[in-house]
């Protein structure tokens, strides 16, 4: 049973993923290169959020490139340390 600090946890990760996409919507050269990584075409991007898996993968699109990163954060007004948070939140442990 996840816990109140997890599921406020999992709910701020949720939405930093949200955020992300948002932004990615106004940056046309990255959204089309995160949906073409990614196999998702724009009409199913609704059903697509819904998913832990693709918003992990959201958040770790902007994370692999520090000058994306930071332009969202600043567009945003976000921390990075709050993107790594909801990275981590999203992806789960690591299975080493």
């Amino acid at each position: 049973m996840k816990s109140q600090k997890d599921t406020l946890a999992a709910e701020a990760a949720e939405a930093t993923a949200v955020t992300i996409l948002g932004w990615l919507a106004g940056e046309p050269e990255l959204l089309s290169r995160f949906l073409a990584l990614t196999g998702v075409s724009p009409s199913e991007v609704r059903t697509a959020v819904k998913d832990t898996g693709f918003l992990a993968g959201i958040v770790d699109f902007l994370m692999s490139h520090e000058p994306d990163l930071l332009a969202f954060c600043d567009a945003t007004g976000t921390k990075p340390e709050a993107v790594v948070h909801a990275h981590a939140v999203l992806s789960g442990p690591a299975d080493w």
